[in-house]
């Protein structure tokens, strides 16, 4: 049996499982929040119940290496060498990197030379990666990239209607994200309709406070709807999603905001928090949008609204789609939306049963039975796909 621990490093934050494998029994899980904020909090499950902590946190290697000698001091391991692989999540891993790879040095100047790509996650990631490394220097360690499942779409689809040379000189095109969480549902929408992935076209919504979509056929991205950066695409909690690339000067004139300053405004001001005015957490939204509040019922529409149309958009893509998934925190419990998404998709052959998306955070086909498209929602483990890789790339 081998013990890999799965790594996903934010700006603030960093979120571990540790795994036994290959049964992928979860050993304990964990989050260290507000890193180099006063009162960090770090939270990590022991047999089953919570245990949190309060304390400085300056940076990610003190987090680590809190992690690490809380992990022998819960009898959770009793040695560091029992931890025989690392895997960390990256988010951007450019054009260079078309699936999980073992961190040499070398890689690791790549990573950071991609940092430019996305300056708000891959340094994050980074810090993670060196954290681990100093620590455990000996132990393989595997970098898994959210932009890596999306490598296999089509110039057709990743290209922008921009000059060409400026994808060629400076690497402007879509990467998309979320890549993944979208593999992960969509291998095992495969194992629950009993077909293999190879023959299938799936619609996959990965719907949280980041939200994509992914259309995916036979196994492979073809399209996704966030684009150069996370930004683009559907609406999100606090992201703008797609709007007129002409705004952002006109913005920067009406309000004498400088760009980063707009930008800024899209990525964090922006989604169902600048619709409604007043929550980017889809919980607040639902419960205002039925005391009548009127601005809380367009944010869901918008929400929804953008959703329903990258459906309708990629099954025309696929010509077909044989089912439509539903993943991560809004997708998998949220029965508002994923109503409000389907409505009216009965032309192309989804009709989904009301009673049964009365579901929260767990597998189930909401479709009838009767249903030629399969709706079906799946709770995503980003984490697993991490140890897995591990266990393919390193041990």
């Amino acid at each position: 049996m081998s013990k890999i621990i799965a790594i996903n490093a934010g700006s603030s934050s960093l979120k571990f499982q540790l795994f036994e494998m290959p049964s992928e029994n979860v050993i304990t899980k964990g989050l260290v929040e507000r890193i180099g904020l006063d009162d960090a909090v770090f939270t990590i499950s022991v047999n089953g119940e919570k245990v949190t902590e309060i304390t400085d946190i300056p940076e990610h290697g003190v987090a680590v290496k809190i992690l690490l000698k809380k992990l022998i001091d819960l009898g959770i391991i009793q040695s560091f060498d029992e931890i025989t692989g690392i895997g960390h999540r990256v988010v951007h891993g450019g054009e260079k990197f078309n699936e999980s790879v073992l961190i040499t040095e070398e890689i690791l100047g790549q990573l950071e030379e991609l940092s430019e790509l996305a300056p708000l996650h891959n340094p994050a990631n980074i810090v993670g990666i060196k954290a681990f490394r100093e620590i455990l220097p000996n132990v393989p360690a595997v970098a898994v990239f959210d932009t890596a499942f999306h490598q296999s779409m089509p110039e057709k689809s990743f290209l922008y209607s921009l000059p060409y040379e400026y994808y060629e000189d400076y690497g402007i095109r879509k990467y998309g994200f979320h890549g993944t969480s979208h593999k992960y549902v969509s291998e095992r929408a495969a194992e629950l309709l009993g077909r293999p992935v190879e023959q299938l076209r799936l619609i996959s919504c990965h719907l949280g406070n980041g939200a994509s979509i992914a259309a995916i056929e036979g196994g492979k991205s073809i399209d996704t709807s966030m684009g150069f950066t996370p930004l683009a695409g559907v609406a999100m909690g606090t992201r703008s999603g797609n709007i007129d690339p002409a705004l952002i000067p006109f913005i920067m004139e009406k309000t004498g905001k400088t760009a980063d300053e707009v930008l800024e405004v899209l990525n964090k001001r922006s989604g169902i928090l600048g619709v409604s005015g007043f929550s980017s957490d889809l919980r607040d939204i639902e419960s205002a949008a039925t005391e009548g509040n009127e601005r809380a019922e367009l944010a869901l529409e918008v929400f929804a609204g953008r959703i329903h149309k990258y459906i309708g958009s990629y099954a025309a893509r696929m010509f077909g789609v044989d089912a439509i998934i539903f993943t991560a925190g809004i997708g998998e419990n949220s029965d508002v939306i994923r109503a409000r998404v389907l409505q009216g998709l009965e032309f192309m052959g989804v009709y989904w049963d009301p009673a049964l998306n009365k579901v929260r955070g767990k597998e189930a086909f909401i479709n009838y039975p009767h249903s030629p498209v399969k709706v079906i929602i799946i709770p995503t483990n980003e984490e697993v796909m991490i140890a897995r890789d591990v266990m393919k790339i390193a041990l």
